[in-house]
């Protein structure tokens, strides 16, 4: 398998929905904008967001295993996706591109 780079290119904070719509809470995302982690096929990288992970490791073991070409042309590079986690108070875009 090959290894996938996952680097975090930016990180989004909605306030006005956190105000309206979230409970309050103390600690929310570790994730900065320039993070990288390497993940290993299906492992998930240390201190990766859980939940981020579920929503890219799809996408992680398919480039991993060699895949890629996503939704016919979607990415400029055939080999790498830009993905989001689910969190819609704070999103954070992923870029997950296959090392070579």
């Amino acid at each position: 398998m090959k290894k996938v780079r996952i680097t975090v290119m930016r990180k989004a904070d909605y306030k006005d929905l956190q105000v309206k719509y979230e409970n309050p809470i103390e600690h929310a995302c570790d994730m900065r904008e320039g993070d990288v982690f390497i993940a290993d096929g299906w492992q998930k990288p240390d201190g990766l967001c859980g939940s981020a992970w579920d929503v890219m490791s799809p996408f992680v073991l398919a480039l991993a295993s060699g895949g890629g070409d996503f939704y016919d042309g979607w990415m400029k590079n055939k080999k790498s996706a830009m993905i989001s986690c689910n969190d819609g108070f704070r999103p954070v875009s992923f870029l997950l591109e296959t090392e070579e």
